[in-house]
């Protein structure tokens, strides 16, 4: 928001799926800073936008997005949201584009900044963990928690669960921003490609769609601690610590953290599948 901020921009322009929780959370930094703000939504599974939708699209209208872009799966979502700038442009505004889940190496500094919070809890609370677990998506949090490690020495391990592809695809884009942001911060490092500790098969059928084990995750959390956790991120990445768990990876008697990075809105428009009442896949 700062740079948007610092470059003159009156609007925002930023992409994601039709439940993006960054595009909500964009959203709202855009209302607060009087900066008006518009979407690009990607329809990965076809049929799945909604105008009426509950969970985060609700709170699109309700925050008052100024206008959202439907395009379907597999558009190049770079050249989708500069055809956004370049109308606003025309306009004689001028737009600030965010690449999707802030994913660069200035958003990456946001979890740098929880690595920095994490070690300081830790040091007064007299804490240590044997590895943390994460989500890992478009890669800026787990690739900018990866980069606070390093450059706070803290030697904890960082296990990514895939939320959307599997190691061999989702590994290169973790290490790629680690890298850039260790870059921006100056720091005379190269981030090691074992660091990178990336865990696939939790995700399918397809990013965002349910299944058996992220329901399982999600109510047995909820029943058991009172936690909500969202079906798209959260909710799966659950059910891989869960499966780390049980295949013996993650041993009893280990300190694991969880990275729980909200989303609750989106449970609300995948009501029927969290309670049980609507067939997932397996």
């Amino acid at each position: 928001m700062a740079d948007a901020l610092a470059q003159g921009a009156d609007t925002l322009v930023t992409c994601g799926a039709p439940q993006s929780n960054h595009c909500r959370l964009t959203l709202a930094a855009a209302v607060k800073e009087g900066l008006q703000c518009r979407f690009v939504i990607e329809e990965r599974v076809p049929d799945s936008y909604r105008d009426d939708a509950s969970g985060n699209h609700f709170l699109f209208r309700l925050l008052g997005v100024e206008a959202i872009t439907v395009v379907p799966a597999g558009t190049d979502m770079a050249a989708a949201m500069q055809r956004v700038s370049d109308e606003l442009r025309a306009k004689g505004r001028k737009a600030y584009v965010i690449p999707g889940g802030g994913s660069n190496a200035l958003g990456g500094l946001g979890y740098v900044a929880c690595a920095q919070e994490l070690q300081q809890q830790c040091f007064e609370q007299g804490l240590h963990f044997d590895s943390v677990v994460v989500g890992s998506g478009s890669s800026g949090t787990h690739g900018g928690l990866l980069a606070g490690f390093l450059g706070n020495r803290i030697d904890t391990p960082i296990v990514g669960v895939g939320v959307s592809r599997d190691p061999p695809d989702q590994a290169p884009l973790v290490h790629a921003e680690a890298q850039a942001v260790c870059e921006l911060l100056g720091l005379d490092l190269r981030v090691p490609r074992d660091a990178v500790r990336c865990v696939g098969g939790y995700w399918q059928p397809k990013y965002s769609l349910p299944n058996a084990r992220m329901v399982e995750a999600a109510q047995l959390l909820a029943r058991s601690e009172g936690i909500v956790l969202d079906p798209v991120y959260t909710g799966k990445v659950m059910a891989g610590l869960i499966g780390l768990a049980r295949g013996g990876e993650l041993r009893a008697g280990q300190r694991v953290l969880f990275v729980h990075t909200g989303g609750l809105p989106s449970a609300f428009a995948y009501q029927r599948e969290l309670l049980g009442l609507q067939q997932v896949a397996p």
